[in-house]
C-alpha cells in the first residue's frame, strides 16, 4: 500500500511560481530610489545653506516620492522572500498587485494635495523667485527623466477588450506604479518650467497654480487607470472570454460529449492565472488527462478539476445534493 508521504511528492506541488525570483523592476527600483533620496539630500542641504524655499520644498517633495517607491520596494522583497510560505495558498504573486495598488493611491493623495495647494495659491498668490523656482524644475527634470529612462515601461495599447484585459493581468503592476509616481513628477516639472516662464516674461502669475491643476487632473486619471486595474486583480476578476473560450475549446474537443462548467480563471500574479473547472462526460477521463490538454497555456500554473460521469442517474443524486446544499 502506498503511504500519504509518496502520494504527497505526486500530488502535491510548489506553489511559488517563480516569485522567489528577483525580478527587473526590483533592480531598477531600488537604483531610482537612490537617485530619488540622492537628489532630495543635495536639495534639502542647498536649501538649508542657502536660504532656498524652492529647493528645500522640492526636497521634501522629492522625500515624499521616494517614500511611495520604497513601498514598491518593498513588494518586491516581500513577494520574494515569503514566495515559499505555505500560508500563501497560490504563492505571493499579488503582493506586487497590492504594491501598485497602494502606489496609485498615494498617486491619488499627491494628486489631491497639488490641487489644494494651487487652489490655495490662485486665491492668495505668493511671490515667486523664478530663477531658482525654473533651476529647480529643470533640475528635477532632468533626474525624473534619468529615472523614467532607467525604470522603462512596456505599455502597449490593444484594440480588443478581451486582449486589453489579459495585458493589464501580465502586467508589473507594482513596476507600473513606481514608473507612474516617475511619469507625474516629470509633468509637473514640465508644466512648472512652462508656467513660470509665462509667469516670468508675459506676467501671466496664475498661470503656475492653473498649471498645477492640470497636473493634478491627468495624475489622478492615471492613478484611477492603476486603481481599476489592480482592483481587478485583487479581487479576483475573471481572464478574458478569449481565454475561457480557450479552454473549453480544448477539453470539449478532445472528446466526444464532453462538457465544461462552472469555469473560473483568475490572475494569481504578473501573467500567472489559475484554473477551476467542472468536467461533465460519457468517457470520463483522471483529472491529469484534461489538465495535460491545458499543458501548452503556460500562464495556467495552477488547475482543479472536477469530473462528473454522463450518468443520468449520478447527475440527477448531484443534483439532489446540490440543492439541499443551497
Amino acid at each position: 500500500m502506498m503511504n500519504k508521504e509518496y502520494l504527497s511528492t505526486i500530488f502535491e506541488h510548489d506553489h511559488s511560481f517563480g516569485q522567489d525570483k528577483k525580478k527587473p523592476g526590483e533592480l531598477k527600483t531600488i537604483l531610482v530610489i537612490v537617485i530619488t533620496f540622492t537628489m532630495m539630500i543635495v536639495e534639502i542641504t542647498a536649501g538649508l545653506a542657502f536660504g532656498s524655499m524652492a529647493l528645500l520644498a522640492d526636497g521634501l517633495h522629492m522625500a515624499s516620492h521616494a517614500a511611495a517607491l520604497g513601498v514598491s520596494a518593498i513588494a518586491y522583497v516581500f513577494a520574494r522572500k515569503y514566495a515559499h510560505d505555505p500560508t500563501y495558498s497560490f504563492g505571493t504573486g499579488k503582493v506586487n498587485v497590492l504594491g501598485g495598488f497602494t502606489g496609485a493611491v498615494l498617486l491619488l493623495v499627491f494628486a489631491l494635495i497639488m490641487v489644494s495647494e494651487s487652489i490655495h495659491r490662485l486665491v492668495s498668490p505668493v511671490e515667486i523667485v523664478f530663477n531658482q523656482a525654473i533651476t529647480v524644475a529643470v533640475i528635477g527634470l532632468i533626474v525624473n527623466g534619468l529615472s523614467m529612462l532607467i525604470l522603462g515601461h512596456d505599455d502597449h495599447h490593444h484594440h480588443s477588450h478581451d486582449h486589453e484585459d489579459d495585458h493589464h493581468h501580465h502586467h508589473d503592476h507594482n513596476l507600473k506604479a513606481a514608473y507612474l509616481h516617475v511619469l507625474a513628477d516629470t509633468l509637473t516639472s514640465l508644466l512648472a518650467i512652462f508656467a513660470l516662464l509665462a509667469a516670468k516674461y508675459f506676467g501671466w502669475v496664475r498661470m503656475d497654480p492653473l498649471m498645477g491643476v492640470v497636473g493634478a487632473i491627468v495624475i489622478s486619471k492615471w492613478s484611477f487607470g492603476l486603481l481599476s486595474q489592480t482592483g481587478s486583480s485583487l479581487l479576483d476578476r475573471q481572464a478574458s472570454a478569449r481565454t475561457k473560450e480557450g479552454i473549453i475549446g480544448r477539453i470539449e474537443g478532445a472528446q466526444s460529449e464532453t462538457y465544461v462548467f462552472d469555469l473560473h480563471v483568475w490572475s494569481i500574479g504578473p501573467g500567472i492565472f489559475a484554473a477551476s473547472f467542472i468536467v461533465v462526460s460519457d468517457q470520463l477521463k483522471a483529472p491529469h488527462f484534461y489538465k495535460d490538454l491545458l499543458k501548452d497555456m503556460g500562464q495556467i500554473v495552477h488547475i482543479t478539476v472536477e469530473t462528473h460521469l454522463l450518468d443520468p442517474e449520478e447527475l440527477y443524486d448531484h443534483s439532489i445534493r446540490t440543492q439541499a446544499q443551497a
